[in-house]
């Protein structure tokens, strides 16, 4: 049970549901996600910021890459009276995620949210985890999946040509590393104020990559029940 830290006044504008016009078309490979999700394209994370009603907004749009954090330090310092970041992300650098979402947390009273029809997958799950309160739309996906250490192909191809040795090797960094990396994500949703079974019941019980069996599932999107049950998000009353 999570209790919900007061929620701050916040424009009436911002809190309206959009509805949607059409019947979202559902991924058949990802039965719970939506075949396009709404996430921007650009290779580094945009922050724009922009009045919205009553409120100042920060967009963050984009690929969590690594130098996101020093721009997100840098934006938020130069618009101290943004309240809201409002995410639309492909995910991408893990560790980047996790220290963006800190740098948020650091700021009290920053709200982040998904709006209706936009997407936050994967690493940006953390960056959105450092809002206080934290809101999802009816419409905005939070996508989650099972993190994995070395998402480049390049890399193990080419320990696979090498030999055993280095494809072993190969194999005991990327062990190494990914446990690493999920008690780092066990401290951070601690801090979050996130439950942990968002890890073991819904993160850790996704593939890492498509397998071969009749479930080729790699992706999860949390109904908005989920969502407040793990303490991803806040009702808003």
């Amino acid at each position: 049970m999570f209790l919900r830290p007061e929620l701050p006044k916040l424009a009436l504008t911002a809190l309206a549901v959009v509805s949607l016009t059409a019947a979202t078309e559902m991924d058949p490979i990802n039965p719970t996600c939506p075949l396009n999700p709404n996430w921007s394209a650009n290779p580094t994370m945009k922050l724009t910021v922009e009045k919205r009603g009553t409120m100042k907004v920060m967009l963050a749009e984009g690929r969590v890459d690594s130098g996101l954090p020093d721009r997100l330090s840098a934006a938020l310092k130069a618009n101290p009276d943004v309240s809201e970041i409002w995410l639309r992300s492909p995910g991408g650098d893990a560790r980047a995620g996790n220290a963006a979402g800190r740098i948020i947390r650091s700021n009290p009273g920053l709200a982040t949210r998904i709006p209706s029809g936009w997407a936050c997958f994967s690493a940006c799950n953390f960056v959105f985890m450092g809002g206080a309160p934290r809101l999802i739309e009816p419409g905005g996906e939070f996508i989650v999946h099972m993190f994995t250490s070395t998402g480049d192909r390049s890399l193990i191809d080419e320990s696979v040509a090498m030999g055993t040795d280095a494809t072993t090797e190969l194999i005991g960094d990327v062990e190494q590393d990914s446990a690493l990396l999920a008690s780092e994500d066990n401290d951070f949703l601690i801090k979050m104020g996130v439950s942990r079974k968002l890890l073991t019941d819904i993160m850790y019980r996704q593939k890492a990559v498509k397998g071969s069996g009749p479930d080729k599932s790699t992706r999860r999107c949390l109904t908005l029940d989920e969502a407040l049950k793990y303490g991803v998000t806040y009702a808003v009353e």
